[in-house]
Parts: structure tokens; sequence; C-alpha cells
């Protein structure tokens, strides 16, 4: 039947995302069996605005997924950081550009989950993740939330921590905060968990 195939496919403007979503890949590469592999959505923001507002490089050892790719897979992780409370443009786009996937419901059936990056606790942390939900919706897909099985780090209160029973998330603030250790134990966890539920309905 051959290997059960995640697809991890981001945005990242400042890193965070990026951060989270390597953390992602090794948890659902620690799963036998499964073969997670890293993508990114076209950019849509120019050079110029890019360097005005101090984005990262993007990584070169990542390339940038095409819409009919996605059939490819058996289950799907999307990340992006949230602008007022919703996914980010560019992942957006990604969604609404492959017409003839959602006519023909070529992915439904198929599992995914969600992972975010926020500026601050206004920014999203439940919301862009169920905002988020209805691109799912509309191609059919199943979505995967954690829900509370990541145990006692879903009620951490002493210390900031992203993301929520939707799935992973990381606090950039300023751009200046990375993604703590419990935010990536969080990431990692996600990334196993889909990956094992994945398998199991590819099986």
């Amino acid at each position: 039947m051959g290997n059960t195939k995640i697809y991890i496919v981001y945005y990242s403007l400042h890193g965070h995302v990026e951060i989270m979503a390597r953390e992602i890949q090794r948890g659902a590469n620690s799963v036998q069996g499964v073969e997670a592999t890293l993508w990114q959505v076209p950019e849509t923001l120019s050079n110029t605005i890019l360097n005005k507002v101090k984005a990262n490089p993007k990584a070169d050892d990542v390339p940038v997924i095409l819409p009919e790719q996605l059939l490819e897979a058996d289950g799907f992780l999307f990340g992006f950081p949230s602008r007022f409370g919703v996914m980010a443009y560019q992942l957006k786009a990604f969604f609404d550009a492959p017409h003839e996937l959602w006519a023909t419901q070529a992915l439904a059936g198929k599992p995914a989950g969600f992972f975010w990056s926020t500026g601050f606790y206004g920014g999203g942390q439940e919301l862009a993740a169920f905002t988020a939900i209805t691109q799912l919706a509309h191609h059919g897909m199943l979505f995967i939330p954690l829900g509370y099985t990541f145990g006692s780090g879903m009620f951490e209160m002493g210390e900031v921590k992203g993301g929520s029973s939707y799935g992973a998330g990381t606090f950039a603030a300023d751009g200046s905060r990375q993604p703590t250790e419990l935010e990536l134990q969080q990431a990692f966890y996600q990334g196993k968990y889909v990956a094992e539920i994945t398998k199991k309905l590819k099986g």
C-alpha cells in the first residue's frame, strides 16, 4: 500500500509558522510508515512590501506547492499567521485557486488539521482555526482537531502559550518572540496525532 503521505502546507512571513511546521513534520515522521513533506504556498506580496515589513527570507529547502499536488497526499496540516483573526491571504488565495479540485470534490474525505501564529491573545488563537474550517468543508475534507488529547499542556497557566483544542499555535508578539518549548511540544504532538489518524483512515 505504500507510505502514508502527509503534506504540511504553510505560509510564513516572519518565520514563526515555519518553525512550527518543521516541528510538526518531525512529529508526523515519528510515526512508522508515514512520510511527511513540507510545502510553501506562493507569495502574493511584492519584494518591496516584503522588505518594508522585514519579512524573513523564504526557506530554500521547502518547495512551492501547486494546488493539483494536493491530490498526491493522504492527509494535510495547513499552517498560517493570522490577519485580523483569520488566515493570511496567501493561504486563502491558495485555497481559492483549485476550482477543478472543488468542482470534482477530489479532496473529499481527506483529513486535515491547522496550526497558526498570532500576534497577541486577541489575534485569533481559536477564531483563525474556526474560520479556516470553511475551506475544508467546501472541499468535503475532514477536520482533525486536537481536542484536549495533548494532556496537561492544554491547561498550562504558568506561562504564555498558544494553541487550543483546534490545533497547535504560537504567539509572535512584535515578531521578536519565538515559539516556546511547550508550543513546540504541542506542534510535534499534533504532527504525530494527525499522522496516526491519517494512517488509520488510509488503512
